[in-house]
């Protein structure tokens, strides 16, 4: 029975009729035009910076690489409304006045539905303070003329690739990095579980690399889609830093001439590096290199822009020889954007009158930053039991990106992915915003910060993920 077995799983790959050619092979892709352009947002050092609780400095005190706010935007002809997506080397969105101030401005000036606009954050842990209420921290008089900045450089940028858009395509494929750990590892001295390193844990290691080429064949633009937590460095690093995602986009932009890099940062709230919470930004730069060779890697295994290999035959030889040609193709010109609002159910939380009560009787430095990280989170959903929590889903011809406000597990990731075999799914955290994170059903009610942190109750992340599906369904229809 065995032997049986065996063989007819190591034959499956040859059951084809023999009247039937073999499917042709090719890589997802959309056509049309595509601009690209990245505009410069490093802030000053000396503005309030303290993003780790258990760190013992206010303020960043020098810079170990740029941070950078990279846009493209898509059409499907010259003149049509575009897709915007901004990815901006940022952390995090503590209160939505200050999202929404640079949001707002960048549908204001380019006049595009709100559907069709999606600013990705890199979650990186050693950039600036994004909030105007830290004004009185050390520091923290820099924050609103910073954001003021970049708020003008994510216009700019975007009106920058609008102008200099050409006709061109974009080609997905998967390729593996095992940079990203499981992050839930169970505390071996208590009940409850820690945010490091699980040495026992598995981890999705796919790599979404999108290449933008222009008519000519030439490459204008890499996206390199992953999920991983940018918390290489941690308490005590003091530098301004983009963390891994600098050293990968150096990387891949030093081995494609002329080419932006994009950073979309994935669904990480279960996965970091394994080597991390440091102040050495040499640890946080072999990181990202390890990553850029990654996005070379399945740069590398793509086939032309537009193109797929057709079977063309036997040629016999010492054996007998399946041939493969490359034949021109039309890639799919489909764009279409949705956002929909997903009803979550929300814990019981402290009222925002509570948490601001504890706050200000606590004397603790890490667990004040703790009350003030509910308090911010409070405000965002509201004093109900539910909250309409937005989700934005893009048509990329035979690829879709998926984009939210939370720190969603890899889950949503990898089960769109299964969902739809055959096409690029792109998924993003941190899109338009920040409230919490959407861990699945069975770690609710363990002692685990992505389970406490977060304000949604049990349940969410597969209503997301169901909403995403669904989305992705109505779009693939049309």
């Amino acid at each position: 029975m065995k032997k049986s077995l065996g063989l007819a799983l190591l034959l499956a790959g040859c059951a084809d009729a023999p009247s039937e050619a073999p499917p042709p092979y090719s890589h997802p892709e959309f056509s049309g035009r595509i601009g690209a352009a990245r505009e410069d947002i490093t802030p000053p050092a000396g503005i309030y910076a303290r993003n780790w609780g258990a760190a013992k400095h206010d303020v960043a005190e020098d810079i170990h690489r740029p941070l950078t706010a990279t846009v493209i935007t898509l059409q499907e002809k010259e003149g049509a409304p575009p897709l915007v997506l901004a990815a901006l080397d940022l952390g995090w969105w503590k209160a939505v006045d200050d999202e929404r101030h640079v949001r707002d401005a960048l549908l204001e000036a380019l006049k595009v539905d709100p559907a069709r606009v999606m600013i990705n954050l890199s979650h990186t842990h050693s950039g600036p303070a994004l909030c105007r209420e830290d004004a009185a921290m050390p520091g923290g008089a820099l924050i609103a003329p910073y954001l003021d900045k970049v708020r003008d450089a994510v216009v700019r940028a975007a009106r920058r690739a609008l102008d200099t858009a050409f006709a061109g395509t974009l080609t997905w494929k998967t390729g593996r990095c095992d940079l990203a750990r499981n992050r839930d590892l169970k505390d071996p001295a208590r009940d409850r579980y820690a945010c490091g390193f699980n040495s026992r844990g598995t981890a999705d290691d796919a790599v979404l690399v999108g290449r933008v080429a222009d008519a000519g064949g030439r490459t204008r633009a890499v996206i390199v889609n992953y999920a991983c937590h940018p918390t290489v460095l941690a308490w005590e690093n003091t530098l301004i830093s983009p963390d891994y995602p600098g050293a990968m986009r150096e990387v891949v932009e030093s081995n494609v001439k002329d080419a932006l890099c994009v950073y979309l940062h994935g669904a990480s709230g279960d996965v970091a590096a394994c080597d991390q919470y440091t102040g050495d930004a040499a640890t946080a730069d072999r990181h990202g290199r390890q990553l850029g060779y990654a996005a070379l890697s399945a740069l590398e295994g793509m086939l032309p822009p537009a193109t797929e290999l057709r079977f063309a035959g036997i040629v016999e030889s010492g054996a007998p020889l399946a041939t493969w040609k490359r034949t021109p193709r039309a890639a799919s010109p489909a764009l279409a954007a949705l956002r929909v609002d997903v009803e979550l159910p929300l814990k019981n939380l402290a009222s925002a009158a509570e948490l601001e009560a504890e706050l200000k009787a606590c004397g603790d430095r890490v667990l004040a930053e703790r009350i003030r990280r509910k308090l911010r989170v409070r405000k965002v959903v509201g004093n109900g039991t539910t909250a309409r929590v937005p989700l934005w889903v893009w048509r990329l011809g035979d690829g879709f990106l998926v984009g939210q406000p939370n720190e969603a597990y890899t889950m949503l990731q990898t089960e769109l992915r299964r969902r739809f075999p055959g096409r690029a799914i792109g998924v993003m955290n941190l899109v338009n915003g920040t409230i919490g994170y959407l861990p699945p059903a069975p770690l609710h009610g363990l002692d685990l910060y992505q389970v406490w942190q977060s304000p949604f109750d049990r349940g969410s992340l597969e209503l997301v993920i169901e909403a995403a599906a669904g989305s992705i369904a109505r779009l693939e229809a049309r």
